[in-house]
């Protein structure tokens, strides 16, 4: 076995309740992580970040579909005769901005919301774990935020009115910089932070739990499955909760210069273009439940793979 034994995460509670026993494991823990050496404090960092590499190449084309259906509230098959008439060069185009985002935010969001929680139970060891839970989870959500400009990026790239107006990703960095300085490169940033943060208190609060309530592997190839189901189902999850506050996300990015318009008034908008109809506002649900059952399932699996076979000694 490697080291990662002794240094994985605690099982997280997001109840306030809790025995002596579970108070003591999780100082215990908290303490062998701050005795590691820098590289192995790092390791949820590196194995967040190479999951969402292998999961972003291999599940761009699905993205950019319900991007088309978000934007343009079109049909699955509508979206997706589009981009077969765009052809396969423009399939990956924008792939550089969420490679580049989703690896950095990913691995963020594990690395920080263990730093954080860590911290606050080495300051605080009595503290109720709910609580640090969540301002851990909280914390990791606002700090990916500080990549919103490449999420930015990215949602303009897939626009079809700016195929013509921007070559690549650093031509539309400099043009959207050069125009609105960087509050331009942050727009939409509110929607990002509510988002993330809120996501990120459910999927650590019930990500450990579900692992453990799926029959016990006797191989790793068991457990790698196990990662995978609880990831996939929790990701399929939390994106359709969060579904209609990414298409309110979505729409503030694409607009360049202009006034900056919030998340509250950007929603009415929506809402009142798609006949105030609530069905419309979700259209490409199912093809972001597919997307989001196979993303995080990759990225469970990966990161708990990598976790458990690299020695990080």
């Amino acid at each position: 076995m490697s080291s990662t034994t002794t240094s994985r995460p605690p099982t997280v509670s997001t109840t306030s309740k809790g025995d002596d026993a579970e108070s003591g494991a999780v100082t215990a823990e908290v303490e062998t992580r701050a005795r590691l050496a820098p590289h192995q404090q790092a390791e949820d960092f590196i194995c967040g970040g190479v999951a969402s590499f292998v999961n972003v190449c291999a599940t761009f084309p699905l993205n950019k579909v319900m991007f088309r259906q978000q934007v343009h509230g079109f049909r699955f098959f509508n979206a997706l005769r589009q981009l077969r008439k765009e052809g396969l060069a423009n399939l990956y185009r924008g792939l550089l901005p969420p490679l580049l985002q989703r690896t950095a935010s990913v691995s963020l969001m594990f690395g920080t919301y263990h730093k954080y929680r860590d911290s606050m139970l080495r300051l605080s060891p009595n503290s109720p774990y709910a609580v640090v839970h969540t301002l851990a989870a909280l914390g990791a959500g606002t700090t990916e935020a500080i990549l919103a400009p490449l999420e930015r990026v990215q949602v303009v790239l897939q626009v079809k009115d700016f195929h013509e107006r921007y070559q690549n990703t650093f031509h539309a960095f400099r043009d959207i910089a050069g125009r609105g300085g960087v509050r331009e490169l942050y727009r939409g940033t509110s929607a990002i932070v509510v988002r993330n943060g809120l996501s990120n208190v459910l999927f650590f609060g019930l990500r450990q739990p579900l692992m453990d309530a799926l029959p016990h592997p006797s191989s790793e190839l068991g457990k790698t499955f196990n990662a995978f189901v609880s990831g996939a189902g929790l990701g399929a999850f939390l994106s359709s909760v969060f579904f209609a506050l990414n298409v309110v996300k979505t729409r503030m990015q694409t607009v360049v210069e202009g006034p900056h318009v919030g998340m509250l008034r950007t929603a009415r908008t929506i809402f009142d273009e798609r006949g105030r109809r609530w069905r419309k506002l979700y259209r490409g649900i199912h093809i972001n439940y597919t997307r989001s059952f196979i993303s995080w399932g990759i990225i469970n699996a990966v990161y708990e793979f990598m976790k458990n076979n690299i020695d990080w000694s």
